[in-house]
C-alpha cells in the first residue's frame, strides 16, 4: 500500500459521505422541485453581476481534509488569475441547497455530489447554462456518458468534477499463479475460476458483507447494478433506474440470477466467515482480513477497499502490499463481453448560478484537464477523475491509478449506483432485499417485494 494515501477511517468516512449525501440527495430533490416554477436566477451571488467580482464562491458537501484538498487544487491558479475561491463545505449541503435555492441565497458555484439533485436545481431555473468555452471543454474531456449527466433539453449546465468506482474484484495475485488462473476477460471466466478455486481449496472462493447499519445490503445492490449494466445494457439500466423497467423484468432477473451463482451458492459463499446467511452478519470492510490472511479468495468491493488492507495481516504476519505484483490486488468486474467494461460508481457535478465573468473562468477550469490534473496530485488526496486529459501516471496510487484508466477507456460504459439513483424508499427496499434474499427469501419474491416499493414513487 503506498504511502500517500488517506487512513483507513478517513477513506471509510469518505465512503458513508458519498453513500449519506446520496441517500439526502434524493430527499433535497423532492424539495428543489417545489422551486421548478420559479424564474431565472437573479444573480444573488457574492461575485456580482455583470461587473465582474474575482471574488467566486464555491458551496458544496466536502469538509474537512477533502475540503483542504480541494483548496489546494485551484489555489495556484487562482492567484494566477487574480480570482479569490471562497469555498464552504457543508456536511448537510443535499438539504441545505433546497433551502438557498428556494430563498435565492446562493453561490457562485454550486458542487452537487448526485445527478439527481443535480437535474432538479436545473429545473427550478436558478441554474446559468455553461458558456461556449466550458462546453467546449467538457465536450474535450468527459466521454458521452458523464456528459449525458450534465445536459438537459439539449442545454449544458454543468460539468463533471472528481469520480469514484466501484466494482473491484480483489485477489492474491500469488495464489492466482498458484492456481494457474490469469484475471478473466469475462464473467462467465471469472464464474469458472470461481469453482476452480473451489475444487483446489476447498472451500468457497468468495467472501461478502452487507452489514452496514441502516444502509446494511448495499453491496449487494451494487454488485447487481454492476451485472444489470453488463447484462442488459446501459438502455435497460436507465429505464431501471426511471423505473419503467421493472425488478421482475427479465433483464433484471436475469442479473440476479448471474449474482446468485456466487451470493446464494454455499459452495462460492462466504469464505473465512461461514455459510450464506453470514454475509449479512459480516462488516462490508471485514472482507479484507480474510482476503489478506489467504482466508478467502475473492470479493467485490469499491476501490476504497484498499485503506482497509493497512490494518491486516498476511498469513506470515506481515501488512499486505497493494499492488498488481503486491501481495493484494484488484481488476474490474469483468462483462458479459470480452474487450467491454460496465462500470458503476459516482463522482460531483459543478454548476455556476450566475454569468460573472470570473465564475464561468472558473468553470471553465474545473472542466479542464489542468484542474483534474492539480486535484488528483494534492498530496495525500484520494480524488481521480474521468477527464480524458488525466495524465494517469501522476496517480501514485497504483489502484487508483488504474481506476482513472478505466474511466478514460473508450470501452468503458459508465454509470451512477442504480440504488443511489433511485427514489429513497425504493433504494431502501432495494437494500432489505438484498439482506433477505440472502437470508432465504427466495428470488422472485425479493424482486416483487422491492418492485412494490415503486407503487407510488
Amino acid at each position: 500500500m503506498t504511502a500517500n494515501r488517506m487512513t483507513p477511517t478517513a477513506i471509510h468516512s469518505h465512503s458513508f459521505h458519498r453513500r449519506t449525501a446520496v441517500i439526502l440527495a434524493i430527499a433535497a430533490a423532492s424539495s428543489l422541485a417545489l422551486a421548478g416554477c420559479t424564474t431565472a436566477n437573479p444573480g444573488s451571488s457574492s461575485s456580482g453581476g455583470s461587473g465582474g467580482s474575482k471574488v467566486v464562491t464555491i458551496y458544496g458537501p466536502d469538509t474537512g481534509t477533502e475540503a483542504t484538498e480541494l483548496n489546494a487544487s485551484w489555489a495556484s491558479w487562482a492567484k494566477d488569475n487574480g480570482i479569490t475561491i471562497k469555498y464552504t463545505g457543508d456536511a448537510s449541503f443535499t438539504t441545505n441547497i433546497a433551502t438557498k435555492i428556494q430563498g435565492s441565497d446562493l453561490p457562485s458555484i454550486g458542487m452537487f455530489p448526485q445527478p439527481g439533485l443535480l437535474s432538479a436545481a436545473i429545473a427550478s431555473g436558478k441554474v446559468s447554462a455553461v458558456n461556449a468555452a466550458t462546453e467546449a471543454s467538457v465536450k474535450k474531456n468527459f466521454s458521452a456518458d458523464w456528459q449525458g449527466y450534465v445536459t438537459s433539453n439539449g442545454k449544458m449546465y454543468a460539468t463533471p468534477l472528481d469520480a469514484n468506482v466501484k466494482g473491484y474484484v480483489w485477489y492474491s495475485p500469488a495464489d492466482f499463479t498458484k492456481w494457474g488462473i490469469t484475471v478473466p476477460t469475462t464473467y462467465d471466466e471469472l464464474l469458472k475460476d470461481s469453482a476452480t478455486i473451489q475444487s483446489k481449496t476447498g472451500k468457497p472462493a468468495w467472501c461478502a458483507g452487507f452489514s452496514s447499519a441502516a444502509a446494511s445490503g448495499w453491496p449487494g445492490a451494487d454488485f447487481l447494478a454492476e451485472l444489470v449494466l453488463s447484462e442488459a445494457g446501459p438502455t435497460v439500466y436507465d429505464n431501471w433506474v426511471k423505473g419503467t423497467a421493472k425488478f421482475t423484468d427479465p433483464g433484471i432477473d436475469t442479473a440476479f440470477t448471474q449474482l446468485g451463482k456466487i451470493y446464494t451458492n454455499p459452495k462460492m459463499v462466504n469464505a473465512g466467515f461461514g455459510n450464506v446467511a453470514s454475509i449479512n452478519s459480516t462488516k462490508f470492510g471485514d472482507v479484507a482480513t480474510k482476503l489478506a490472511d489467504g482466508s478467502c479468495a475473492l470479493t467485490n468491493q469499491a476501490t476504497f477497499l484498499e485503506a482497509s488492507f493497512s490494518t491486516t495481516k498476511t498469513k506470515a504476519g506481515t501488512t499486505p502490499k497493494v499492488g498488481p505484483n503486491g501481495d493484494i490486488w484488484a481488476f474490474p468486474l469483468p462483462s458479459v463481453t470480452a474487450g467491454k467494461t460496465a462500470v458503476v460508481g459516482g463522482g460531483d457535478f459543478a454548476a455556476a448560478f450566475d454569468n460573472n465573468a470570473a465564475t464561468q473562468k472558473v468553470m471553465a477550469y474545473l472542466s479542464s484537464a489542468a484542474w483534474a490534473n492539480s486535484l488528483i496530485t494534492v498530496k495525500d488526496a484520494s480524488f481521480i477523475s474521468a477527464n480524458k486529459g488525466v495524465d494517469a501516471s501522476k496517480e501514485a496510487d497504483p489502484l487508483l491509478q488504474s481506476a482513472i484508466k478505466t474511466l478514460q477507456d473508450p470501452n468503458t460504459t459508465f454509470r451512477f449506483s442504480a440504488d443511489d439513483a433511485m427514489p429513497s424508499v425504493v433504494e431502501n427496499a432495494f437494500w432489505k432485499g438484498m439482506v433477505d434474499w440472502v437470508n432465504g427469501t427466495s428470488q422472485a419474491a425479493v424482486e416483487k417485494q422491492i418492485q412494490a416499493s415503486r407503487a407510488n414513487n
